[in-house]
């Protein structure tokens, strides 16, 4: 039962990487935040090497934020405060 399990959450972490690689690509991004946003996909794909679910997880995290339009700033990016 745990094979099935794990094997159900490849699927789901494969589909969310895939997703979120479209979403980075898109034209909404801004270049700066895709650059940080990439990294970020990086690093979680790295992770699930060492821990599925938490990968997994971050990932949820990470596509909500977009959805929401919360991207990182990339290097020399200034929020439209004034704040980097």
């Amino acid at each position: 039962m745990e094979r099935d399990g794990q094997l159900e959450l490849y699927d789901r972490l494969a589909a969310l990487l895939k997703e979120a690689h479209a979403v980075v690509r898109s034209p909404q991004v801004p270049e700066g935040a895709r650059v940080a946003l990439t990294r970020k996909l990086l690093v979680i794909t790295a992770a699930s090497k060492h821990d599925l679910a938490a990968a997994a997880r971050r990932l949820e995290r990470l596509m909500d934020d977009i959805h929401e339009g919360r991207f990182p700033l990339g290097r020399g990016e200034v929020h439209a405060d004034g704040t980097r």
